[in-house]
């Protein structure tokens, strides 16, 4: 029986807990033939299936991110997408992706840092964890990919600082942490509250690198 038939859209249902329960039993089975068929439906002619069907993948992708590596370049295929729902979620399956196949996102920064500078603020958000753990990977996608998460750090709205400085933390090494460290000073200027905390805590963990 098609793993379709399981997607919210074929059950008239407008909430997400279909696709998560498939989602879920996809990878505790690691059922690849049924991720395989959601993979090719990433292309259907319906919104709705593509929709769910970036969702499951997503959704795999938290639960046990080898299972979707291998589906890195359709993901970034959908990044180019009119539709942002589909660029989001592919982003987000991009994240899972990363730590697994960092090499494949690295020969594609050029379409992820486009997407993440057209992106919805879920895009961007996803696109930095993407870009830290490919960064994270070895020195060479460090080199290439750090200076411009600091930039990033540096120039983006206050509210988003501590969040974005904790998907950038994988990143942050021994060799680099200094320049971390005092982004993450400066910002500090703009903050207070929970968010400052949160910084100053990220700050602390940096220096201890």
């Amino acid at each position: 029986m098609s793993v379709l038939n399981r997607l919210a859209c074929f059950q008239n249902r407008r909430d997400e807990v279909p696709n998560q329960e498939l989602a879920r039993d996809l990878a505790v089975k690691k059922d690849k033939t049924g991720i395989r068929e959601i993979a090719e439906n990433l292309w259907n002619k319906d919104k709705n299936i593509q929709a769910d069907c970036i969702k499951v993948m997503y959704e795999i992708g938290y639960i046990e991110p080898g299972l979707i590596a291998g589906y890195a370049e359709d993901f970034i295929k959908l990044l180019k997408s009119k539709n942002n729902r589909l660029v989001w979620g592919a982003m987000g399956a991009l994240v899972a992706a990363a730590k697994i196949d960092p090499d494949t996102i690295f020969k594609n920064l050029d379409v992820i840092k486009k997407a993440k500078a057209m992106g919805s603020v879920i895009t961007v958000d996803n696109a930095i964890s993407v870009l830290a753990l490919t960064a994270s990977a070895n020195p060479k996608h460090n080199a290439a990919i750090f200076p411009d998460l600091i930039r990033h750090l540096a120039s983006c709205r206050p509210k988003e600082v501590p969040q974005h400085a904790e998907r950038t933390l994988p990143a942050v090494n021994a060799n680099n942490k200094k320049e971390f460290v005092k982004v993450l000073e400066k910002r500090t200027e703009d903050l207070s509250g929970g968010g400052l905390s949160r910084v100053k805590k990220l700050i602390r963990a940096a220096e201890a690198l």
